[in-house]
């Protein structure tokens, strides 16, 4: 086998072992961005824990062959950078989206999470979904909420007889001071 070859293989071995693991990908066009700008977009994709290659598209249909990325087959055409989430599936979608805010020649082409194809104006939504951090957030304020109601719940009727005792003793020494008939 020739070295060429050997590093091809070597390529589709390295995207599928990423694409086996990874929560989402996002495929984007970049076709006239500067070496310095694609530069810039992997600094922030490794920032972000998002794996992003340039791949040949028909090394890239080999690499996600028997993956949940599989249904991104028929949209891999063209020059493409692939991201993968590796951890929070939201990730790829959030470095894509804020890249191509300031260059407007990154275009997402498609994206894919649990192996469901959606097109490429579904960016936002699967770029707003929240971190795990704050999903974990989420779900601690929404079971915190139930009991914080029946504490206070609980502690009212006290609170409301300190509240009326207070009040009362307050009164008493008034009265008192005025001379009884």
């Amino acid at each position: 086998m020739s070295a060429h070859v050997e590093a091809k293989q070597a390529v589709v071995a390295e995207v599928a072992a990423v694409a086996k693991t990874a929560k989402s990908a996002v495929a984007a066009q970049y076709r006239g961005l500067t070496v310095a700008e694609m530069t810039k977009f992997r600094v922030a994709a490794r920032k972000a824990g998002v794996y992003v290659r340039v791949v040949k598209n028909t090394l890239a249909r080999r690499a996600i062959e028997g993956t949940s990325f599989e249904c991104m087959k028929g949209s891999l055409k063209g020059p493409l950078v692939l991201a993968f989430s590796r951890e929070d599936p939201g990730a790829a979608a959030r470095v894509v989206k804020g890249f191509a805010k300031e260059h407007d020649k990154l275009v997402t082409v498609a994206l894919s999470i649990g192996g469901e194809l959606y097109p490429a104006s579904d960016l936002n939504r699967v770029a707003s979904l929240p971190t795990l951090d704050e999903a974990r957030a989420s779900f601690v304020r929404l079971l915190n909420a139930p009991m914080s109601q029946l504490v206070r719940l609980l502690i009212e009727p006290a609170s409301m007889l300190a509240r009326t005792l207070k009040a009362r003793s307050e009164q008493a020494p008034q009265q008192s001071d005025q001379p009884q008939q």
